[in-house]
């Protein structure tokens, strides 16, 4: 027989597998949440219990899932998994949004390449079909991330009770007086000929257009302000040469000083501090002020279009600035959101010379025809033929594209479908709409701090929003129309009758079933009487489908399944959506509810790579989750999510999950150990719990209530970092360490092992239930490992638990300083090491003066100190090594002054006192 043999040694077989193989593992894992439907589990688990609702921001289903929309989902989820394990109710019902460009133009690319004429229904049923066809490969992507939710009941708007209740909500903000048909310059896509939402576009920082500086002929001088002067003309600046067609009114700033200027070119009227620059750019060196004027004094002197010989009203405005340009502001209300409202204050027509494809109309006159790219260098030209032109230069700035194709949008009049922002409360007419929204910002807790204000500052800006688009694929807008007089519809009754059709049939139906049948029979116009009628062939845009997620989902309407409260606990989504879903879904809500629609806002930055670019299949730097998921593991995936610091921008590369793979080994690996130490472990055994087992029994404690904190803070880095350095120092560096040799060594049954154990058990169970909101496939393999508990179906099944030991403030104390001191001795012993060549602290015995009082603590120091002996003397700290002359037990490796040698087994062993004890031998 062998000394070996008589060791317990921890029981690798009864641990979880060194290997992880995550990759083979993790679908097991899988495949047996989903026959024990493990989410119904949860939520049965805590019936009862306190409701946190999460709710989820759908994504688009045009793809498979991206790393970004992988990060999202792993944050909700651990969210989601945290409260559950904190003992409440946390249902999760994720959602998909499925109308739309991307769609509509991915299916239309198909059915043209294939040679395939189509008609409107067509078109909608491919679209529903791609739509799907992704509903199901995201949620599959999703699950195998480890992601836990309603995936056999998702909400869709292309579910007819969903649509049905788009209607309904639409309805309601109808009643509430906040829906209006006008005509409104809107972010309009020549490429896609339909308006565009804020949402839908991005800039481009660097855009290059034609500037012009063009002068406008004095034609009234309404106030006398150029009385004895001739040849008078203001000066314009414009990057839109295409809209000089569409001019109505030059804007002046009311309270800035203008001066009438002589040159060569006549009496040019400019902005006092934007003059100098102004006239060197026209190349105009010699020049006289004449005359200086607020802007106040000259509204309503009329000046003249330079190609069409109209007015050309002089006005004012506030947004008139001093940055650029020449403090004269070309207006064209048919182009432009300050235009439009400015042209309404002085009752100037909405002028649109620009049809929806971007060409110019017969009512630019010699422009008609002509895309209004190409118009640019027409216009300039025909300027410079009749000597207004006095200036044209490349100007970079800031410009808005079409999110879909990166193209040029542009600002063109059209009647639309708008929900006004500016018009009164419903609830408090004394208030606007946007006041209301205003009033519930500082209420709402946002993650970062820094987002309230971002959101604000959103909301102070938005404009009233545009939900009509001129596309087929998406919910029609439910308005009837009369035959005759065109006049809309705008009756809650007739639009309840839509929705009553789209919940029988669904959203297709509003365009194969005529007007009549879906009206109730005999219904009348409201206002002109009429008895028949037509239908809107616009859609809604499908920012509102998505803005009306958390009514449809919350209120139960769609589903009772889904019924939870309002407003939800928390919206978890990417910090672009703060001019996004929020600002929509808080629009929405407080139009029809009065109230935010969520309690707290978390935001997270964009995944880039390992220097900080953003990630493109183009330049080959993108992670995708599953392939990741795949070679790593979704634990590790998990935990580099968990990791990062994600209020920023996202770092994620190979390299970086390789650094989370080895972060996740470090606590699997503790996890097993621990395991490991407890195959023979009995509750019921007497045992004695030394100072170091109490005192990482109530450490374990303390990063219990430290993770939930951090949890509850949505600081999952926090979180999993105490985790982290607690496997590493308080656990494999120290306390792990420290008891191997009374676990491995001592009697099987002796009080100190059994308190070991206990210690060790009392931490594990701990420790796999922290980990379980981010390690879930681990922490539930661990955790059917772990005896003597009362196993539910799944850790996620559990809670955290509560302390069962009261905490000593002396004991942490007293370890506290003992591990002070053990860190300066090893500091020393480092120094001792090299100077002497010694390699095996074992080797060596240690004298240690220290102030502290440690002489009185019940602690073997050799083994805490890893030395052959340890002599303890009170004075300053100083630490003397010197080699030790004991001998060395053939069975704890370890020098002890009581080792001798005895007959064991027929041979001649050096034993200590407590190995002989262990095996029975008499001394």
């Amino acid at each position: 027989m062998n000394l070996k043999d008589t060791l317990n040694l921890p029981n690798a077989d009864f641990s979880i597998p060194m290997k992880a193989n995550l990759r083979e593992r993790e679908p097991e894992i899988q495949t047996r949440w989903d026959e024990m439907s493990i989410y119904r589990k949860i939520q049965d688990a805590h019936q009862g219990d306190k409701v946190f609702v999460l709710h989820d921001g759908p994504p688009y289903t045009n793809s498979p899932i991206h790393i970004g929309t992988g990060l999202n989902k792993i944050l909700k989820d651990f969210v989601v998994k945290s409260r559950s394990m904190m003992g409440m109710r946390a249902p999760y019902v994720p959602g998909y949004d499925n109308h739309g460009l991307p769609i509509e133009q991915a299916v239309m690319k198909k059915l043209n390449e294939a040679k395939i004429d189509f008609d409107i229904p067509m078109l909608r049923e491919e679209c529903r079909k791609h739509a799907e066809h992704f509903i199901g490969v995201q949620t599959v992507q999703f699950r195998r991330l480890g992601v836990f939710g309603m995936w056999d009941n998702p909400y869709s708007p292309m579910r007819p009770k969903y649509g049905a209740e788009i209607i309904r909500i639409f309805n309601r903000l109808v009643k509430n007086g906040y829906v209006y048909r006008g005509l409104r310059p809107v972010l309009w896509s020549p490429t896609f000929q339909t308006a565009l939402a804020d949402t839908e576009i991005v800039y481009d920082d660097d855009h290059v257009s034609t500037a012009i500086f063009v002068k406008f002929p004095l034609k009234e001088d309404k106030n006398g302000l150029f009385a004895g002067l001739d040849d008078v003309a203001t000066v314009i600046w414009t990057t839109t040469p295409w809209t000089i067609p569409a001019n109505l009114a030059v804007a002046f700033h009311p309270e800035f000083t203008y001066v009438v200027v002589k040159t060569e070119k006549g009496h040019l009227v400019l902005l006092k501090d934007l003059m100098a620059k102004t006239l060197e750019k026209c190349g105009l060196e010699s020049y006289q002020v004449v005359k200086e004027f607020t802007g106040a004094e000259i509204e309503y002197s009329v000046f003249e279009h330079p190609i069409y010989m109209r007015d050309s009203l002089a006005v004012l405005a506030d947004y008139v600035t001093t940055e650029d340009g020449t403090g004269i502001v070309h207006t064209a209300p048919g182009h432009g959101r300050d235009d439009f409202y400015t042209g309404q204050k002085y009752d100037l027509p909405v002028l649109c010379p620009v049809d929806e494809r971007g060409i110019l109309t017969e009512e630019a006159g010699e422009f008609a025809g002509t895309h209004y790219k190409k118009c640019d260098s027409v216009v300039v030209s025909r300027l410079a033929e009749v000597g207004a032109l006095l200036q044209s230069e490349e100007y970079h700035h800031k410009y808005p594209l079409a999110e879909r194709d990166g193209k040029p949008v542009i600002f063109r009049a059209t009647e639309q479908w708008f929900i006004g922002i500016d018009l009164p409360f419903h609830a408090d007419p004394s208030k606007t709409l946007r006041q209301k929204m205003m009033d519930q910002i500082p209420e709402v807790a946002w993650y970062p701090k820094s987002a309230q204000g971002r959101f604000t500052a959103m909301i102070e800006g938005r404009p009233d929003w545009c939900i009509s688009r001129q596309r087929p694929w998406g919910i029609g807008i439910p308005i009837f129309y009369g035959k005759d007089s065109g006049e809309p519809v705008l009756d809650p009754v007739a639009i309840e009758a839509v929705a009553q059709l789209l919940k029988e049939k669904g959203s297709d139906a509003w365009y194969t079933v005529d007007a009549a049948d879906i009206l109730p029979a005999g219904y009348k116009h409201p206002t002109t009487g009429e008895t028949e009628f037509t239908k809107e062939t616009d859609v809604f845009d499908v920012w509102f489908d998505s803005a009306c997620t958390h009514m449809a989902v919350l209120e139960g309407n769609v589903d009772p399944a889904w019924k939870e409260h309002l407003p939800a606990d928390l919206f978890l989504e990417g910090s672009d959506q703060h001019r996004g879903w929020f600002n929509i879904s808080m629009f929405l809500s407080t139009a029809c509810n009065g109230i935010s629609p969520f309690k707290a806002v978390v935001t997270h930055g964009f995944v880039v790579d390992g220097q900080g670019n953003k990630m493109s299949k183009r330049l080959g730097n993108s992670v995708d989750p599953i392939q990741a998921s795949e070679e790593y593991g979704a634990d590790v995936l998990r935990y580099w999510a968990a990791s990062v610091n994600y209020e920023n921008d996202v770092p994620c590369s190979p390299e970086l999950l390789k650094v989370a793979g080895e972060a996740y080994r470090t606590i699997r690996n503790t996890i097993r150990f621990l395991i490991a130490n407890l195959s023979d472990y009995d509750p019921e055994a007497d045992h004695e719990l030394s100072l170091i087992d109490r005192w990482v029994m109530q450490s374990t404690d303390q990063l219990t209530e430290t993770v939930k904190k951090h949890l509850l803070e949505y600081d999952f880095n926090q979180a999993m970092s105490a985790v982290h350095n607690f496997c590493v120092n308080e656990l494999s560096r120290f306390y792990l360490d420290a008891i191997k040799d009374s676990i491995y060594c001592d009697g099987a049954n002796w009080p100190s092992r059994r308190g070991a154990q206990r210690a060790c058990h009392y931490v594990v169970n701990r420790l796999v239930r922290l980990i379980a909101p981010v390690l879930v496939h681990t922490a539930d393999e661990a955790y059917e490992r772990i005896p003597h508990i009362a196993h539910r179906e799944s850790v996620h099944c559990d809670v955290f638990l509560a302390p069962e030991i009261e905490f000593d403030a002396k004991v942490d104390q007293d370890v506290k300083a003992l591990l002070d001191i053990r860190g300066k001795a090893f500091a020393q012993w480092e120094q001792w090491k090299a100077a002497n060549n010694v390699k095996d602290s074992q080797d060596v015995e240690l004298t240690l003066s220290t102030e502290s009082n440690l002489v009185d603590l019940k602690v073997d120091f050799p083994i805490l100190f890893k030395m052959a002996d340890v002599k303890l003397n009170s004075g300053s700290f100083q630490a003397d090594f010197q080699l030790s002359t004991y001998e060395k037990c053939d069975r704890s490796r370890v020098r002890r002054a009581d080792v001798k040698a005895v007959e064991w087994e027929g041979q001649t062993v050096n034993l200590s006192a407590r190995d002989r004890r262990a095996l029975g031998i008499e001394d």
